[in-house]
């Protein structure tokens, strides 16, 4: 059971690196505050500069993701873990330290915003390399395991949404929000960089990511860990397709891509749904009650339900997993999300041009919120969850690193669609 928790501290900690972007409203006010400056000619304000910070910041946090992910798919065989994981935590680790030692520097606003951006755009890059590393490595244990790695994921998310509305209680001032969000993934990335030099010494650990051994192998696992014998011997079977591959040679990309393309397409289809209305359309759903809940409102209905849902809905796949991986019915309710797109848009969302509200009561939005955010999060969890089974256990990392790849191509293509349906609202 211990490296149940290393499970939990890798992804869980790798989630904190995006405490500043689930909780953006806080640190984009910083920002924004910031970079809110006018050009001046013989002492007359004449116009404001305009830096389109939250536009620049989506697109440098996205692409790199994406492109990295990509780029880890292809040279993980080629680059040891240790380096991947290890140099990316280290790698990290400074980018935090010296993005929260510019909040106190003093700095002439074109250049702070050129480093903020280069920032974003390393810290991302070096977060895609972790999270292929990680569901890679997490590919190479047993299924379980897997559940458990990525409801980590939206438990970390809960505690940035919580975050959030700590901050507005305590009513500190922006640039002492951004300074604590900054430092706490400081703090992360340590304990992260700590539990992974642990690994190493743990029997369970050993046992498993250990690449040379080969496949049947896994059937004298059952002293390590005896619940899970069943799910051992499954994976030890091979894929269902009844491919066999020689030896301890792993199969080509391609091979593998083959047959985990439809739990690919599935986790590149919820996470674009997902990103296509979250947060851009839902942040600016305006509750249509005043006063002391309206401050509130967003960080309570939109990101913390969000996140506390979409870890209820991972959790849940660590005791029920409906439909099974072989079930036609999986992809079809994947598909069947998209329907949260319209639902989401009609609610109460300010300003808007074109579509009529047809939820403007909070308790409505609350209940599409948390169907929306369970299922977001139970599918996801199961997609990523079946991909490693597919495989034959030697391929087990070649499929993590896979969906990792198709998971950033669905942040990607979720948060491209919401421009375009943000403008539609």
């Amino acid at each position: 059971m211990e490296l149940l928790h290393d499970g939990i501290y890798g992804n869980g900690v790798w989630k904190t690196f995006q405490i500043c972007k689930l909780s953006s409203a806080l640190v984009r006010q910083y920002f924004n505050n910031r970079l809110n400056v006018s050009e001046r000619s013989n002492e007359t304000e004449t116009t404001r500069k305009e830096y389109y910070f939250n536009n620049w910041m989506t697109l440098l946090s996205q692409l790199p993701l994406l492109l990295f992910t990509l780029l880890n798919s292809f040279l993980y065989q080629w680059i040891s873990e240790k380096m991947r994981i290890a140099g990316s935590l280290v790698f990290i680790l400074i980018l935090f330290i010296l993005t929260a030692v510019l909040v106190k520097i003093p700095m002439e606003e074109d250049r702070f915003f050129s480093v903020t951006m280069a920032t974003i755009w390393f810290i991302n890059s070096f977060s895609a390399v972790l999270q292929g590393s990680l569901f890679g490595l997490v590919g190479l244990l047993p299924q379980r395991y897997s559940a458990v790695f990525m409801s980590g994921q939206g438990l970390a998310g809960t505690f940035a949404a919580l975050a959030m509305i700590f901050a507005i209680t305590s009513e500190a001032d922006s640039e002492s929000a951004a300074l604590g969000y900054f430092i706490t993934p400081c703090v992360g990335t340590l304990v992260t960089l700590f539990s992974y030099m642990l690994l190493p010494k743990l029997e369970f650990a050993i046992f498993y990511l250990d690449s040379k051994r080969k496949s049947y192998e896994l059937e004298t696992s059952s002293h390590l860990l005896p619940t899970d014998a069943a799910e051992d011997r499954v994976k030890s079977s091979g894929p269902s397709n009844g491919s066999v591959v020689n030896g301890d040679q792993k199969s080509s990309i391609l091979q593998v891509f083959k047959q985990i393309w439809v739990m690919a397409f599935c986790v590149t289809f919820v996470f674009t749904v997902t990103l296509s209305v979250f947060p851009a359309v839902t942040v600016d759903v305006k509750t249509v009650y005043g006063g002391k809940w309206e401050r509130y409102f967003i960080p309570v209905l939109c990101f913390l339900f969000f996140n506390l849902m979409d870890f209820i809905g991972r959790s849940v796949t660590l005791v029920s997993k409906w439909p099974s991986k072989d079930s036609r019915l999986f992809p079809l309710l994947v598909v069947c999300r998209v329907v949260f797109v319209p639902l989401l848009m009609m609610c109460n969302v300010q300003e808007r041009h074109i579509m009529p509200v047809l939820f403007s009561n909070d308790v409505m939005f609350a209940a599409i919120m948390v169907f929306f955010s369970v299922s977001s999060g139970y599918f996801v969890c199961l997609s990523m969850t079946y991909a490693p089974q597919l495989v034959e256990p030697k391929d087990g990392e070649t499929a993590g690193a896979l969906m990792a790849f198709f998971l950033a191509l669905g942040l990607s293509l979720g948060a491209a669609l919401s421009f375009p349906l943000r403008f539609l609202v």
